[in-house]
C-alpha cells in the first residue's frame, strides 16, 4: 500500500533548490509508493517549466528533477476526473481551495491515506477533514 497522497508542493521541495528540504519523505515514498491526482504531472510539469523560464533552474535541472520523480513508485490516480465535479468541488468551495488543490484532499479522502504536502491552505483543509498530514 502506499505511504500517502503526494501533492506537487512535496515533489517539488525534492527538487527546486530554492525549496525546503524533504529527503526524509523523499526516502519514505521511494520505499513505499505515493498515490497522485490525474493532474500532478502536469502541475510537476509546468512549475518546473516556470522556473527553467525564470531562470531559477537551467533546462539540465528539469530533465534530472523530471527524471527522478518519473523513477519513484508513483501510482497515478485515474478517477481524478470523474470525481471533479461533485466531491473534489463540494471540497474546493467549502475550504476555499483551487479546483487543483481539491484533487489532492479528495484523493486523499477517497484512499483513506494521509496527504503529504507543503501547501498551508490544503494542510489546514485537510485538518478539518480529519485528513492525516505530512509536512
Amino acid at each position: 500500500m502506499s505511504l500517502c497522497i503526494l501533492d506537487a508542493s512535496m515533489a517539488l521541495a525534492w527538487v527546486l533548490p530554492i525549496e525546503s528540504d524533504a529527503s526524509d519523505i523523499l526516502e519514505q515514498v521511494a520505499a513505499k509508493g505515493a498515490i497522485v491526482p490525474g493532474l500532478w504531472a502536469l502541475e510537476v510539469g509546468h512549475v518546473l517549466l516556470t522556473a527553467e523560464r525564470k531562470r531559477r533552474i537551467v533546462t539540465a535541472e528539469r530533465t534530472q528533477a523530471l527524471e527522478l520523480l518519473a523513477a519513484l513508485p508513483i501510482l497515478i490516480d485515474t478517477e481524478t476526473a470523474r470525481h471533479a465535479w461533485s466531491a473534489t468541488m463540494t471540497l474546493a468551495a467549502k475550504h476555499g481551495l483551487s479546483l487543483y488543490d481539491a484533487s489532492y484532499l479528495e484523493l486523499a479522502i477517497r484512499c483513506s491515506r494521509p496527504l503529504a504536502s507543503r501547501d498551508a491552505k490544503l494542510l489546514r483543509a485537510a485538518s478539518a477533514c480529519s485528513v492525516p498530514v505530512i509536512v
